[in-house]
């Protein structure tokens, strides 16, 4: 019983560990790649959040202003007051199209890096369904060694009980054989007797 264990044992080491030695780390390895892609595409979009200025060229400004109106410090030395209050209403719309801009910029670079996240996710999620698909094709393949092992322990002990009976009967043949032997000798020697007498 004690060798069927040890032999059950290193069946399953020979037959579990190179499978398993190989699933695990090409799953490692895939793990490991997209959790570096991940972190990349993070410190990129931390990189682009604090260093990202808006830069505002001539084709944001809108059409209706001139680069005259948009000079309002050579403009407010020779302007009325409600030249400046216009100059002024002007120069907040100026800045409040600039920031819009901006903000669209970042809303935009913000939906690439969260469709980037959603792709790696995805990708995970496939390297944990390739792991459950492996972890389900060895556990069947444990199953079987395991019925395996029970079927050759009852064969081994039904095989074990038919040498014994074999070698009983061989030793019990063995003992009429010389019996036989006996007689016939026995049987023999009184023919021998009686034809010489």
């Amino acid at each position: 019983m004690l060798h069927v264990t040890i032999e059950y044992h290193s069946i399953l080491g020979l037959i579990d560990d190179p499978i398993k030695k190989i699933a695990d780390a090409k799953l490692a390895k895939d793990f490991q790649s997209v959790l570096k892609e991940f972190q990349k595409a993070q410190r990129l979009a931390a990189e682009r959040e604090i260093t990202y200025t808006p830069v505002v060229t001539t084709k944001d400004i809108p059409t209706s202003y001139n680069a005259q109106e948009l000079d309002i410090e050579s403009l407010r030395t020779s302007t009325s007051p409600q030249q400046t209050r216009l100059l002024q209403s002007r120069q907040e719309v100026v800045f409040l199209d600039n920031e819009i801009t901006f903000n669209e910029a970042i809303i935009e670079e913000r939906e690439q890096g969260i469709r980037e996240i959603q792709e790696q996710i995805g990708e995970v999620n496939e390297i944990f369904k390739d792991l459950a698909v492996l972890v389900n094709d060895q556990g069947v393949m444990i199953d079987d060694i395991s019925s395996n092992i029970d079927n050759s322990q009852a064969a081994t002990a039904q095989a074990t009980a038919q040498l014994r009976k074999a070698s009983k009967t061989q030793r019990a043949n063995s003992s009429l054989t010389c019996l036989l032997i006996l007689i016939f000798g026995i049987v023999l020697l009184i023919v021998i007797i009686v034809v010489l007498v």
